[in-house]
């Protein structure tokens, strides 16, 4: 059964302990479908299947079925997924906020629904603990673990936000996408430039220091970055 559907992948995603890909179908003879298949380590929920068993091959969401899937993003210990409708589901731990939902759910079985983001949604990405969004008009919501300010939230910010929040440093830039490591993250804005903030050790920030960053420096290495890639331990693939 699944060398017949695996013709029809669109995406392959590798995740930390699992791995999605996405398979589009066709409905009616017309229209594409596209729905999830995850597999790899289950525990805390995070391939979104109802229950905490690994899965040793790729097994379809079904909690999601009636979505058309357009992105997924794998986190430490939970998963994103991005409808085309631009709405946002997480599954998985939550114990930094990172699903985006009640902050008294330590983890869920099957993907809930994000409701504090206000926006049309492109874009979405996980890291270790912590998440991000973006919105048709490069707006950037970031959520979860905030220890060493990877959030980008300023000085004053919570250890952990567990409701998306607007990145407001950004108010006049444009994001275009964004990659999340463990305690850090990068930006790329419309301009093509490269941002990044959070725990700065052995230098992943890319600023030429080690030192932390709350809110967000732009990296005169990194300019014009067209795509990248934030590792969770302490490099960046560009």
């Amino acid at each position: 059964m699944w060398k017949q559907k695996l013709k029809n992948v669109s995406k392959l995603g590798l995740g930390f302990s699992r791995r999605w890909i996405s398979i589009e179908k066709q409905v009616g003879g017309i229209r594409r479908k596209r729905f999830a298949a995850l597999w790899g380590n289950g525990d805390y929920g995070r391939l979104g299947l109802g229950k905490v068993d690994s899965q040793w091959s790729p097994t379809v969401c079904s909690a999601l079925e009636n979505q058309n899937l357009k992105a997924i993003s794998c986190g430490g210990a939970h998963t994103l997924f991005l409808t085309e409708a631009g709405r946002v589901y997480a599954t998985g731990l939550n114990d930094y906020g990172q699903l985006g939902i009640s902050p008294e759910k330590s983890y869920t079985l099957e993907p809930l629904e994000i409701s504090g983001l206000p926006e049309e949604i492109i874009r979405v990405s996980a890291g270790y603990h912590h998440s991000s969004a973006i919105t048709a008009n490069g707006v950037l919501y970031m959520w979860g673990n905030n220890s060493s300010g990877q959030l980008g939230l300023g000085k004053r910010a919570a250890k952990k936000v567990s409701k998306p929040s607007r990145v407001d440093c950004l108010n006049n830039v444009r994001i275009k996408m964004v990659a999340l490591g463990s305690e850090h993250s990068i930006a790329i804005t419309d301009e093509g430039e490269a941002l990044s903030w959070g725990a700065g050790g052995s230098g992943r920030l890319g600023h030429g220091h080690q030192s932390s960053i709350l809110g967000f420096l732009r990296s005169s290495r990194l300019e014009q970055g067209l795509a990248i890639i934030c590792k969770s331990i302490a490099f960046n693939v560009r």
